[in-house]
């Protein structure tokens, strides 16, 4: 891993921040993708802080990455187990000034430590949903992950993901 990141667990403490890096990240991301009526409602329905309070306790696990030098937060990762042999990599953003540094590498590597640790004795799955026209697909795969599957997701109020599954197996 980069030596000038670390990575830590989030908890409910840090829901304000994580809210400010969504901010920072997911309009970037999604604004010649998606409407900013679907942008507006798909951030109010993960990231409003009742939200992440509840994948907090419902068992996701956040995890926030910082420059060592000046403890400043570069991006975030979130993980749901999802069965016996299932993690669920729910959301990987990296803050848009520090992309280029090797952060979404180390956020996806500790995402996939975290997978391993759940399943000691077997085998799993990381599976990522991606929207199709996600830019960041060549970086999941470069990072071993594959287009296992494809769906169009109904997330209410008439809004739908449009997205590739993408998996890596361990």
């Amino acid at each position: 891993m980069n030596s000038e990141i670390y990575i830590t667990p989030a908890t409910e403490a840090d829901i304000p921040l994580l809210r400010e890096m969504a901010r920072a990240t997911f309009y970037p991301t999604y604004r010649t993708i998606l409407s900013p009526e679907q942008l507006d409602y798909m951030y109010d329905w993960m990231y409003s802080e009742t939200s992440l309070q509840d994948q907090m306790r419902e068992g996701h696990r956040f995890f926030i990455a910082r420059d060592r030098a000046t403890e400043s937060p570069l991006g975030y990762v979130s993980i749901e187990p999802q069965g016996e042999r299932l993690v669920h990599l729910q959301k990987i953003y990296v803050c848009p000034e520090q992309q280029g540094r090797h952060v979404g590498r180390a956020l996806i590597e500790r995402a996939f430590e975290e997978a391993r640790c759940l399943f000691p004795d077997r085998h799993g799955r990381v599976e990522l949903n991606v929207n199709r026209q996600n830019p960041a697909l060549a970086f999941y795969q470069h990072m071993g992950m594959h287009i296992a599957s494809s769906g169009d997701f109904d997330i209410g109020n008439g809004y739908f993901m449009n997205d590739y599954i993408m998996a890596i197996d361990f």
